[in-house]
């Protein structure tokens, strides 16, 4: 009987202990997006990356969510792109997700070049800081301006004493302004609930001009979210301001539907694998060792790979393709080629080498596999490095996504790479991590990294509402303890009566 009234005081306290341990659901909601109509030639995708590569300028919070949109597909010239809402009252900016660059900027009125319509089928708007009750300029003596005058994010202008900016692009565009302080305005999930309407003031610059491609209206976004490391950096902001951890994630759709995961914050997965960036480096450097085909490794010259002035390996969401110097893009196709040869024919398509199959794609060609150091390899299935262009006579005609970048002794890993993977910015311990993933499934983040807490929060396919759930692993080992305890109280209850 005793044994029975154990049982029966165990299930009291396991009855117990949601009411103990019970959160408070809340709902995200994540946009998806919508393919814009027209295609692209593989040859203008290559020309915009290459204008692109000119823009690769030189205690915790809680889980913030941007809502993604945008498709990898570059055949309607991809692009992922976040919305963020900016000043009081609070106004929607969609802005290109661009790990490659730092700061965070968007047209202002009055504005010589910004586009006033998008291909993207999206609302334009432009920030105004006299229509905002919060926003004010920063001057040349403010502290945040010095920050980016040393990483060449800002100068200064001794006619007004305002902190400006001017970027400057490969193809010869660009951007110039000022740089406003204002209010970001967004939704955390700290502890067990959803705080709605939250507001951080940040720095982020308020573009006046626009030159080159950027005047065009096709693929036109209001801005650009700059997520790198510099002090300008909205991630770099918000960590010092303790609002949120010094990390963030995405999970990018590479499926038509497109949009996926940006999130402040680890996203947790047990298959993920890390490697170390390399240090001092103005972009998202990584030490790339070597190339497998099949598991053969590819005879590269480790120096190749070497990170020095102007080389690397470098991860960047801003690029579609990806890209690789001629020492590693012979190799890599020939060895390609020599598996394929049976089942594909090879042609050249306007420069790029593409193969005509009637079989799956996933049937005939290898996996890919770049290896990083601390052992650490990002896999790649087929569609990871080719581009399906066209049909001819009933088959597929797939190109190579890894293109030839001339006279730069970089590897740029874009979007091609990145998508359908959980990428992990971990910038307080320095190091990158990722791991294929099904984008539009949810994910666990955790708040704080480094810091002995563990937060996790449940979001991704959001669109229609998934509850969340945040508890730390504080919680969880107290609710075990008051549940212990209880047992072993309504146990010995039992025992004497």
């Amino acid at each position: 009987m005793a044994a029975a009234f154990g049982r029966a005081g165990l299930f009291v306290a396991v009855a117990v202990l949601p009411l103990l341990c019970r959160g408070f659901p809340a709902t995200l909601n994540l946009e998806r997006a919508f393919p814009v109509d027209h295609r692209a030639e593989l040859s203008r995708l290559v020309n915009r990356d290459l204008v692109r590569h000119g823009r690769l300028l030189q205690s915790s919070g809680g889980v913030i969510d941007f809502h993604v949109q945008g498709t990898f597909d570059p055949f309607v010239v991809g692009l992922y792109y976040a919305k963020v809402q900016l000043g009081s009252p609070p106004r929607d900016f969609y802005v290109q997700i661009d790990t490659g660059s730092d700061v965070l900027w968007v047209s202002c009125r009055p504005c010589n070049g910004c586009p006033e319509s998008s291909g993207l089928h999206i609302p334009l708007n432009f920030f105004d800081p006299g229509s905002s009750s919060t926003a004010s300029p920063v001057s040349c003596s403010d502290q945040r301006c010095s920050l980016g005058i040393q990483s060449s994010d800002s100068g200064c202008s001794t006619q007004n004493n305002m902190c400006s900016y001017t970027f400057q692009y490969g193809d010869g565009s660009g951007t110039s302004g000022y740089y406003v302080s204002d209010l970001l305005n967004f939704d955390t999930i700290v502890g067990n609930s959803l705080t709605a309407n939250s507001t951080a003031r940040i720095v982020f610059g308020c573009s006046t001009t626009q030159t080159g491609d950027l005047t065009k209206s096709d693929r036109a976004v209001d801005g650009i979210f700059g997520f790198g490391q510099q002090g300008l950096s909205v991630i770099s902001q918000l960590a010092s301001e303790g609002i949120a951890p010094k990390a963030f994630s995405h999970c990018l759709r590479g499926d038509g539907d497109g949009g996926g995961i940006l999130v402040l914050g680890e996203i947790v997965e047990p298959s993920i694998v890390y490697t170390p960036l390399v240090p001092s480096q103005p972009h998202y450097n990584l030490n790339l060792q070597s190339i497998s085909v099949n598991g053969q490794t590819l005879p590269i010259d480790p120096s190749v790979f070497a990170t020095s002035n102007g080389q690397g390996t470098i991860v960047d969401s801003g690029t579609t393709l990806a890209y690789v110097t001629d020492e590693v893009y012979n190799p890599l196709v020939n060895a390609v080629t020599a598996i394929v040869s049976q089942a594909a024919r090879v042609v050249l398509s306007k420069g790029n080498q593409c193969y005509i199959i009637s079989l799956s794609v996933n049937e005939v060609f290898p996996q890919l596999s770049l290896n990083f150091e601390g052992g650490a390899s990002l896999l790649l299935g087929p569609q990871d490095y080719l581009l399906q262009q066209s049909s001819i006579d009933g088959s597929a005609v797939w190109c190579m996504g890894f293109q030839k970048i001339q006279g730069q002794g970089i590897t740029i890993l874009g979007d091609l790479v990145l998508k359908n993977k959980i990428f992990v910015y971990d910038l307080a311990g320095q190091r990158i991590g990722w791991a294929n993933y099904d984008c539009s499934m949810s994910v666990n983040v955790s708040t704080a990294i480094n810091t002995g807490r563990n937060e996790y929060v449940n979001t991704g396919d959001l669109s229609r509402g998934i509850s969340i759930r945040v508890a730390s692993s504080r919680e969880l080992i107290i609710c075990c303890i008051i549940a212990s305890v209880l047992c072993v109280l309504i146990t010995g209850i039992f025992q004497h009566l």
